[in-house]
């Protein structure tokens, strides 16, 4: 894992990243025809109170997966059933996805998956969406998320996209959602990550994702 990591990220080391592998519950794994392995994410469970309800995180960690697999979605389908799988656990309870986002491709997936995430490119944060990120940011990184901007900013680089994978490609550069990402989070080269969050329910997905995920959840 940590090999397919390192080939599109630096700032890094092994121990780091075993240590956060460590502190997750669960890592899903996409392996090839000759068993090797071409994806992978990991991700943490977190119970959280909010506005006197209980509701559920899922925080996810380090995610990757070879570009020559990008056109294939097995991985992003697993991850989608499975976080269905979870809901249905405790159904009536919400269910939130958490992630820090350090690159453009991460965050024009949020628009292909869900209807309603945020920080959204178009519309502004309703204030109480905006309070569960900030406490959950400064619940996960303490002082390393500012809240203002919405960013975790770590002293030093805790892993950032090499330079080939973080610069926008130029056929999408003009594209609102990744102007807004860049604007958001100017210090990605550097590290800089963008929090983010969408409500894992079945009326907040687009029609594929839903399918997956309700198929997970009757599973």
């Amino acid at each position: 894992m940590f090999t397919l990591y390192h080939q599109y990220y630096e700032a890094t080391s092994r121990e780091r990243f075993l240590s956060d592998l460590s502190a997750k519950d669960e890592a899903l794994v996409l392996y090839d025809d000759a068993n090797v392995i071409r994806g992978f994410s990991t991700l943490k469970r977190i119970e959280y109170e909010w506005n006197n309800r209980r509701c559920r995180v899922i925080f996810s960690g380090d995610t990757i997966v070879h570009h020559r697999f990008w056109g294939e979605q097995s991985l992003a389908f697993t991850w989608i059933r499975r976080v269905g799988e979870i809901k249905a656990e405790v159904p009536h309870d919400p269910l939130y996805w958490l992630l820090i986002v350090k690159g453009h491709r991460t965050y024009r997936y949020l628009q292909a998956f869900s209807r309603n995430y945020y920080p959204h490119w178009r519309v502004d944060t309703p204030p109480d969406t905006q309070g569960l990120m900030d406490r959950l940011g400064r619940h996960l990184f303490g002082q390393d998320y500012k809240a203002g901007r919405g960013v975790v900013s770590f002293p030093f680089s805790r892993g950032q996209l090499r330079a080939e994978w973080a610069e926008p490609p130029d056929e999408v550069l003009s594209r609102p959602e990744v102007q807004f990402f860049l604007h958001r989070n100017p210090g990605y080269r550097q590290g800089n990550e963008l929090l983010c969050l969408t409500e894992l329910s079945s009326n907040n997905l687009r029609p594929m994702a839903r399918r997956l995920f309700e198929g997970g959840m009757n599973a």
